[in-house]
């Protein structure tokens, strides 16, 4: 007769991380602002239209490498009528340099083609209307509105994703919970610059391999730093 089979014991389930006070939210917020008054996108544009290519052009890519780009795209077609005369050979020539320029020029002269037949050469200023462009996420949407149109909404990239959860800030095990966290629970009076404050923390401080703690403004607040 066969022993009976032994039941794995249960694993122990791990508390869940205190919420973060409202006292170290509005004071990471406080030391943020105080670093960078106006804070703004590393992307070089004069208008909503250049703001939406380059936003589309700087996904897997760097704010820097797509500048270089745009440099030399945009004194030559800065407009969706003069982009959709270019063609997606003519604008390849421009993009070749970033990653992934080929799907992102067939976004980019499809959304042109959109934005002239719909909306009059206008960049839209509602989420459901970016987001029906081609090529156009929540994330790219919600980096229009905030930063061309002043709306304060959160654009969750990989560096904010990054900081919300190792701070404490807005953990979440996807980006549209770290999205609805941040929006939940940032003070409002911080909501309109808190994307770029996260996001440049991110890219220069809180980095994902090695978090510079040590000449962070916000690590006494932090989660991270404090071994919560």
């Amino acid at each position: 007769m066969s022993a009976p089979a032994t039941r794995r014991p249960a694993r122990p389930r791990s508390k869940p991380k205190p919420q973060m006070s409202a006292r170290r939210r509005r004071a990471i917020f406080e030391a943020l602002r105080a670093a960078n008054p106006a804070p703004r996108t590393e992307l070089e544009y004069s208008s909503p239209f250049e703001l939406l290519v380059a936003v589309v052009l700087s996904a897997q890519a760097t704010d820097k490498g797509v500048n270089l780009a745009t440099r030399k795209l945009f004194p030559v077609a800065n407009t969706p009528a003069a982009i959709l005369a270019l063609g997606i050979e003519g604008l390849t020539t421009y993009i070749r340099t970033i990653g992934l320029f080929n799907s992102k020029a067939k976004h980019l002269i499809e959304t042109c083609r959109v934005l002239v037949e719909r909306h009059g050469g206008i960049v839209p200023r509602t989420r459901e209307e970016l987001e029906a462009l081609p090529g156009v996420g929540r994330k790219t949407a919600n980096v229009i509105l905030n930063t061309a149109f002043g709306e304060p909404t959160m654009a969750v990239d990989t560096h904010i994703f990054r900081v919300a959860n190792r701070t404490g800030l807005a953990p979440g095990k996807t980006v549209r919970a770290v999205e609805d966290g941040l929006v939940r629970t940032t003070p409002p009076e911080f909501l309109q610059d808190a994307h770029h404050w996260l996001i440049l923390l991110g890219r220069y401080t809180c980095k994902a391999r090695r978090p510079e703690c040590e000449r962070c403004v916000i690590a006494k607040d932090c989660d991270y730093f404090r071994g919560i």
